[in-house]
């Protein structure tokens, strides 16, 4: 049995949401190495403090990413 999703038994809609999921997770993946990859650079002796400052400029880039997908996927209701 297969794991894939078979993208013929579901409706645009859904594959959308899918999709959006999808590339979510990338780039809470992403984040999560870059968390750590910082952490190293800030352990190390001879860290290089421009190189550091970018990666925490992508990391923030990436939450504002995670959070406009998260608002799409999961839209607020106003009751």
């Amino acid at each position: 049995m297969s794991d894939s999703i078979d993208m013929h038994l579901i409706n645009s809609q859904d594959a959308e949401q899918i999709a959006l999921v999808e590339k979510m997770n990338g780039l809470l993946s992403e984040h999560r190495d870059l968390d750590e990859v910082i952490g190293r650079l800030l352990d190390s002796a001879t860290a290089d403090q421009l190189q550091i400052q970018r990666l925490k400029k992508r990391k923030l880039i990436l939450k504002d990413e995670i959070a406009r997908l998260h608002g799409k996927i999961l839209p607020d209701i106003i009751a």
